[in-house]
């Protein structure tokens, strides 16, 4: 499917981080998203019903419109009618819980009880029709350090109309703001961030790479929903429909799985995220995804793999020969296999470590996935893509459709293909690396070519052939890994990028760098001989 062209964006990132400041001195930084993003919830949830209401207006005025009516109270009954705003995935906002409401009050003593209402009147209203966002907006302002004063310039500054979206129907504006805002306080929070926050470049990579056009998407540690949304981002650019796609996520943290749960209904996106430990209280386990895409805890230990059951399903052989207290990454790599449907294709963001990994428990594992056809491809990222962490990451692919038999993708059984992007990313600034649209096009062209029919099979245009690329891209055998002690660093087989030929014979370039040294060896003698006479004047 083609893409579908991208509309332009508003840069309203001033007005976010005035915003931000507002709560400076009264609230920890990493605790800014805690109060500003349920208000963002409430704004889009009141703003929905708004518009959806003046449209339903606009259809009684109408004569040639089915609703048309000039009978006040059938007038009433439609602009009150809950069927019509749930058929568009909106809700009726109480008068109270709306975001004209709060700006009305904004400059009141009492603003923050107002504020910590309303999320209970919304809260209790969601609720009616979707019990499972029961909680999700707590009651936090009242008991915070922040003054009226600065609760009223918070709502005043959300209240731009660029942050508006009855003013700006065609932009996402409030899913902008979230990102925005979850970004920032990941760059905030430091290394803790890394539970609710990947980079958005590289979740593109993942999602752009395995398609999930349709089907069941998994998330075993989904934070604050990223990976979902850009799914979706993934499906509307290609002409999908959401209404394709089921999804599931779990979440350990409580206040994390509220963020999960914002962002999701954010998008209009119907959704089953539970709170749990994924790895010791799986709380899916009969689930079987068509796409698995996933940032786990790096290197996380101590995580206690005794208190799992022996005969744990999800194991690929007994517990002291498959698992370590050192590190979960592999008990990780076994839980999401366990959770693939017969087809199905995980994304997973892991450690480094996790490629050459020695341990008994890790390397275990690891021989047993190469041996028996888990791995599909695995992707070096280069530094610097986490503010977040300084580990070292790289992603591995898993797939279940490896033997050709879906008529999309030719049997690689034999074959793992290992790319190494280290080289790839633009700086946007002195500490973070980003993907550039042409890195992500590159690598997710490249695995599709190996891992697709022909292109000529396929009917598809402007396709490409696959072709090893020494320093890139090379599609080992699994005789060729097994050789290297399972080892699966992508530099072991891509080798190094072959330098271009610039055409001057090797005695002519020896003899230009001979020069060129010792006219630098004279330029220093000279400079050493003024600094001396230099010493003699003093």
């Amino acid at each position: 499917m083609s893409k579908n062209p991208i509309k332009a964006d508003i840069n309203f990132e001033q007005e976010l981080w005035k915003a931000a400041n507002e709560l400076r001195g009264a609230v920890a930084e990493n605790q800014y998203k805690d109060y500003i993003l349920p208000l963002i919830f409430l704004k889009h949830m009141s703003e929905r019903y708004e518009i959806r209401r003046e449209e339903l207006l606009h259809l009684v005025q109408d004569k040639t419109s089915g609703y048309y009516t000039q009978n006040q109270d059938e007038i009433n009954y439609v602009l009150d009618d809950a069927d019509e705003y749930l058929s568009k995935n909106i809700y009726i906002i109480p008068k109270e819980a709306t975001w004209n409401f709060l700006k009305e009050n904004a400059e009141q003593d009492n603003i923050k009880v107002i504020i910590d209402d309303a999320f209970d009147v919304l809260d209790s209203t969601l609720a009616q029709f979707r019990p499972d966002l029961k909680g999700i907006l707590p009651r936090l302002f009242v008991k915070s350090q922040l003054s009226p004063r600065q609760v009223g310039g918070l709502i005043n500054l959300l209240s731009n109309p660029k942050l508006s979206q009855k003013e700006n129907p065609e932009s996402d504006i409030l899913g902008r703001v979230y990102e925005y805002y979850i970004g920032k306080f990941a760059i905030a929070e430091g290394s803790g961030a890394g539970q609710f926050f990947t980079p958005g470049s590289i979740v593109r990579l993942m999602v752009e790479m395995i398609e999930p056009y349709q089907g069941k998407i998994f998330d075993a540690a989904c934070g604050s929903g990223g990976m979902f949304v850009q799914s979706l981002k993934f499906l509307e650019s290609h002409g999908g429909d959401k209404k394709n796609i089921s999804i599931y996520g779990q979440e350990r943290y409580d206040g994390t799985l509220r963020l999960c749960k914002m962002n999701l209904a954010l998008r209009d996106l119907s959704f089953d995220v539970r709170l749990g430990d994924s790895l010791l209280n799986d709380k899916f386990p009969d689930l079987k995804a068509d796409f698995i895409i996933v940032n786990p805890p790096f290197n996380v230990s101590q995580w206690h793999p005794e208190d799992l059951p022996e005969n744990d399903p999800r194991l690929f052989g007994p517990k002291e020969e498959f698992t370590t207290d050192g590190s979960a990454n592999y008990m990780w790599m076994q839980t999401f296999w366990s959770h693939l449907s017969d087809t199905g294709t995980a994304s997973v963001v892991m450690a480094n470590g996790a490629m050459t990994s020695n341990n008994k428990g890790e390397k275990n594992v690891r021989e047993f996935m190469v041996n028996n056809n888990m791995i599909d491809c695995i992707v070096r990222l280069p530094d610097k893509l986490f503010l977040t962490t300084g580990i070292p990451a790289c992603i591995f692919i898993l797939s279940k459709n490896r033997d050709g038999k879906d008529g999309l993708h030719r049997k690689r059984t034999d074959e793992i293909l290992f790319i190494d992007t280290s080289k790839m990313g633009t700086m946007e600034s002195r500490k973070l690396r980003v993907f550039t649209d042409a890195d992500v096009d590159k690598v997710a062209e490249t695995y599709h070519a190996w891992r697709n029919n022909s292109p000529l099979e396929r009917g598809a245009e402007g396709g490409v052939c696959y072709a090893n690329t020494d320093g890139y891209c090379y599609a080992a055998t699994l005789a060729e890994v097994q050789k290297q002690d399972y080892k699966l660093t992508p530099g072991i087989y891509v080798g190094t990028e072959e330098l271009e030929d610039d055409g001057i014979l090797f005695e002519d370039k020896m003899a230009g760098l001979k020069a060129q040294l010792q006219a630098q060896f004279a330029k220093g003698n000279e400079l050493q001989g003024r600094i001396l006479e230099n010493f003699e004047k003093l």
